[in-house]
Formats: structure tokens, C-alpha cells, sequence
């Protein structure tokens, strides 16, 4: 009786580990994913903006450009991306700069366009600290 009893709680405790091995590695592939969504969204956003950003800077009035609507388009998907899976920190500093790339037009100064430049700088310190951790 003894032996089935210490045999039936080594099978108990090996099934615990497969278990809460599954488990622990399921966790971190899950992390791993959100981790990589991450990324390539802010990839997106970040690149979008950043040729929308200068694109509208530099148009002439009434000129849409190529590749404007489509830029605007690629923006808009990873700001979408970032609100799903970043922090209420990292989504309003992605609200901020749309909505500055949005406004951009030929003639701003060179203040707003430093302050734009700065904001993007700032999430993009916001990105790195929310995929390092």
C-alpha cells in the first residue's frame, strides 16, 4: 500500500511541474508576443510619422503629395496598434505627436517644429522604456 501511495504522489508532483512548467512558458511566449506587437507598431507609427511629418512640412499648398494618404493611413494603423497594447502614458504621447503630424503645415516655425521633433524624441525614450521592461 505504502509503495502505490509514494507512487501515486510522484505522479501527482510530476504532473504538477509539467503543469506549472506549461504555464510559466506559455506567460513568457505570451509577453514575447505582446513585446514584438509592440515593436513593429511602434516601428510603423514612429516611421509613418516621421516621413508625414516632414512630407507635410515641406508640400506647397493644395499639394497632397505622393504618398500622403497612405502615410497618413500607416500612422493611423500603428497609433491603433499602440492604444491596444502600450501604457496611458505611451497612448497619449502617440495622441500628442498624430496630432501635431496632423496639423504640420509648410508654414511653421522652427519653434513647432522643434517642439514636434522633441516630442517624438520623448516617445520614442517612452517606447524603449515600455519594451525593456
Amino acid at each position: 500500500m505504502a509503495e502505490i501511495l509514494a507512487v501515486v504522489i510522484g505522479a501527482g508532483a510530476s504532473l504538477l511541474g509539467v503543469g506549472l512548467g506549461s504555464w510559466f512558458t506559455g506567460r513568457r511566449q505570451d509577453r514575447l508576443w505582446v513585446r514584438e506587437q509592440k515593436l513593429r507598431a511602434a516601428v510603423d507609427f514612429t516611421t509613418a510619422g516621421s516621413q508625414l511629418f516632414e512630407q507635410l512640412r515641406g508640400r506647397r499648398e493644395g499639394d497632397d503629395g505622393p504618398g500622403i494618404n497612405e502615410l497618413a493611413l500607416r500612422l493611423q494603423d500603428g497609433r491603433s496598434a499602440l492604444h491596444l497594447l502600450c501604457a496611458a502614458g505611451t497612448v497619449e504621447l502617440t495622441d500628442r505627436l498624430a496630432r501635431r503630424v496632423f496639423h504640420t503645415r509648410p508654414t511653421m516655425s522652427a519653434e513647432e517644429h522643434a517642439e514636434t521633433i522633441e516630442l517624438l524624441r520623448r516617445l520614442t525614450h517612452e517606447l524603449r522604456r515600455e519594451l525593456g521592461a
